[in-house]
């Protein structure tokens, strides 16, 4: 029996869909896939029958949980240089989504983080259903966040994007809202629906414009958002620049949830929390493209380094929930080890084209 391909590709009516179909591994994306959406993204671009594209995920669980990191660690403990592979085709993808210069609209239920929110927040429209779960947890596996994160979180009010961040703390349909992530909500059983009457566009001279009045027809309140209300403590807690002084604010402050928060840090990856901090404190306003060159760059360091490695093995390999960090404290992270992981790669650099 044939094996479905891993993303599916079809024009239907006047739009080009996109159907990621791995659910066994939460739709996490490869390379492949990544290469293969950008190159449908491309001919897309420059046809003319083609107003808008939607992209869906197989299964309720996920609409993609993100890169296929297991992999890159399989190739990268041996071939620290080959796992870059997988980063720059993502990146390539993602750059392509946030220039697309007609209507992309993600229709979103379960989860989404990492590669995940690549392949959606970079795009102009992003319709969670009422399971949405998002999260950019990459410091708890040693990495950072990427995909375009140093744009997006950034954008975020407050200081909501360095706590995320950060902590790789999960948000609900209303958080994402709240946050940026997201632009509209729809409940998942209305997502065939919507996907059918954008397909049906007809004719116009501003198919955005259409395709908003669409949206604004099937959007829904999703009610309040906590991490709205957190608003206020997260801006004063996480008002610092630095992971210690970071710290030293929740431990000081005595309310549930700086324990709480505080206790989520101190599972982390000391060098991945002290780079996270200086990649998002340091670089406000960033462009997509621009945030992508500088996240690579980052990602070809910690390929060459213990943490990646040992949070891979502790959260999907052995799964026994404790990474031995190295440096194991913030205290032991140099300054000029954080700077490291902003060194130029000469040659080696991203090129987006």
């Amino acid at each position: 029996m044939q094996t479905p391909p891993d993303v599916l590709f079809a024009d239907a009516g006047s739009a080009g869909r996109i159907h990621i179909n791995k659910p066994r591994s939460l739709n996490s994306l490869t390379e492949g896939m990544c290469s293969d959406i950008h190159t449908r993204l491309r001919q897309w671009q420059d046809d003319d029958a083609i107003r808008v594209v939607i992209v869906t995920a197989e299964g309720e669980r996920a609409f993609c949980a993100g890169g296929d990191v297991r992999r890159v660690y399989e190739i990268g403990r041996t071939d620290p240089v080959g796992a870059r592979r997988f980063f720059a085709a993502e990146y390539r993808m993602d750059a392509l989504i946030a220039g697309f210069p007609k209507p992309y609209v993600c229709l979103i239920d379960g989860i989404v983080m990492g590669g995940g929110l690549g392949i959606s927040v970079n795009g102009r429209y992003r319709v969670a259903g009422e399971r949405t779960t998002a999260a950019m947890p990459e410091t708890g596996i040693g990495l950072l966040p990427d995909v375009g994160a140093t744009a997006f979180l950034n954008a975020a009010p407050g200081r909501i994007g360095l706590y995320l961040g950060l902590s790789g703390a999960r948000m609900n349909v209303a958080d994402t809202l709240h946050a940026g992530f997201m632009t509209h909500f729809v409940p998942a059983a209305r997502h065939p629906e919507l996907a059918d009457a954008l397909a049906g566009l007809g004719g116009g001279d501003d198919d955005f414009a259409t395709v908003e009045g669409v949206l604004g027809d099937f959007a829904e309140d999703p009610g309040p958002s906590e991490l709205a209300g957190r608003q206020d403590d997260i801006d004063r807690l996480f008002a610092a620049d630095t992971v210690e002084e970071i710290v030293a604010a929740l431990a000081a402050d005595g309310t549930e949830f700086a324990a709480e928060t505080l206790a989520t840090l101190r599972r982390m990856s000391p060098t991945s929390m002290k780079i996270t901090a200086r990649q998002l404190t340091s670089h406000p306003g960033l462009s997509v493209r621009d945030a992508l060159t500088l996240e690579y760059r980052m990602i070809c360091h910690v390929l060459e380094r213990h943490d990646f490695y040992e949070g891979v093995r502790a959260v999907l390999i052995d799964k026994d929930g404790n990474p031995w960090w190295n440096p194991d404290t913030l205290e032991e992270v140099a300054r000029e080890e954080v700077e490291a992981h902003f060194a130029p790669l000469g040659d080696a650099e991203l090129v987006l084209g």
